[in-house]
């Protein structure tokens, strides 16, 4: 099962009573109190651990605690302090305050650790409070309590490519192609119930991270199918790629005005995102209508086929792929950096696709930096 988004409470341990007692042997008259410190409650702690994928191993309503301080002891001895509780998150985990909205961590990084909540602090043993005109003290400090907070957890997977499109359009099968994800493919819409990460290579030492989410379809900022609930997991991806099915029976316009419609209402910073565009299942469309097709489709988003021999597109298809991915080299940002029909079934540009995003992936890492 795959768990995007939980809410728990977490308690520090209180710390531990100080102790009351003197000392007392057989040769020693009148030895004094020698009662030790309250150990301290443990901390609350969050790990990031990239062999974490999901949140699905927090149950509904949890209430996690860390150990409490054990009570001092005599011979002026401090009681054990409580364990600290690690709460163990996957790569892309926020913690928000449940009543203010307030991002509290940003767990990107495999091992990075993040203090939480402090146990409270033992209480003093009677030893403390012996005076000249107090010789005997019968009192200690009681620990200090721990604190309680109520969190949520909001899992927002990290890539740097984010598939876009309506439902069966053909981003499962990419991803399969292209990375060592297996999603299900099936023949019906919204067979992508959850998201999906593959690492997608390009050589013997060079990859990046696809993103497949449910299928989107009008209406999705607003509640409507399964991609309001994912469209989340796309916010930290730099690089979207639409893909518009050249096979649907939805009109080719229709396709990408909805979906950059709908993720520019979902947020404002995915609206302004470097975007490509792949024209998918160019296989099924009758050989005689895709020069049509696809030179119709470029007319509509303002751009016209050319040639880049760098990339590796099929020239014997109409394509367009601008020159740089660079915006200091000429690199339009408004426009996208290539519009390709492909085939995942056939592998058709398969290839030319994958070294293509990897120009803007690596684009986008210096700039980054």
């Amino acid at each position: 099962m795959f768990t995007d988004s939980v809410e728990l409470t977490v308690s520090s341990g209180k710390g531990g009573q100080g102790c009351v007692s003197f000392r007392r042997e057989k040769f020693v008259i009148n030895g004094g109190p020698n009662g030790g410190d309250g150990g301290k409650g443990g901390d609350i702690w969050f790990k990031c651990d990239n062999n974490t994928h999901t949140l699905s191993h927090f149950q509904k309503k949890m209430h996690i605690k860390a150990d409490n301080g054990a009570q001092g002891e005599s011979s002026n001895m401090a009681g054990k302090s409580g364990f600290k509780k690690v709460i163990i998150v996957p790569p892309g985990t926020q913690i928000i305050d449940a009543e203010s909205g307030e991002v509290l961590f940003d767990m990107l990084k495999d091992g990075q650790e993040e203090l939480f909540i402090t146990g409270g602090k033992g209480g003093l043993g009677n030893t403390h409070f012996k005076s000249s005109t107090n010789q005997r003290p019968t009192y200690a400090q009681p620990g200090e309590k721990g604190e309680t907070r109520t969190i949520k957890l909001d899992l927002k997977l990290i890539a740097d490519v984010g598939l876009v499109g309506f439902p069966n359009v053909g981003k499962s099968t990419l991803i399969s192609t292209v990375s060592n994800a297996r999603p299900e493919i099936a023949n019906y819409e919204f067979t992508t119930l959850t998201p999906k990460l593959g690492q997608v290579n390009i050589g013997d030492f060079e990859s990046f991270i696809m993103a497949d989410i449910p299928g989107i379809i009008g209406g999705a900022h607003e509640g409507k199918g399964l991609g309001i609930q994912f469209l989340r997991h796309i916010e930290r991806t730099k690089i979207l790629l639409f893909m518009v099915d050249l096979a649907s029976y939805r009109d080719l316009k229709e396709q990408i005005e909805t979906l950059k419609a709908e993720v520019a209402a979902f947020s404002e910073t995915l609206a302004h995102s470097s975007y490509a565009i792949a024209l998918t299942r160019v296989d099924i469309v009758p050989q005689d209508e895709i020069n049509d097709l696809v030179n119709g489709f470029m007319e509509i988003i303002g751009v016209k086929a050319n040639k880049n021999s760098e990339i590796g597109f099929d020239d014997s298809l109409p394509y367009f792929v601008q020159k740089s991915a660079d915006e200091t080299l000429g690199y339009d940002k408004t426009l996208p950096y290539f519009v390709a029909p492909i085939s995942s079934a056939t592998h058709k540009n398969i290839d030319g696709l994958k070294h293509a995003l990897f120009n803007l992936v690596q684009t986008n890492r210096v700039y980054s930096k």
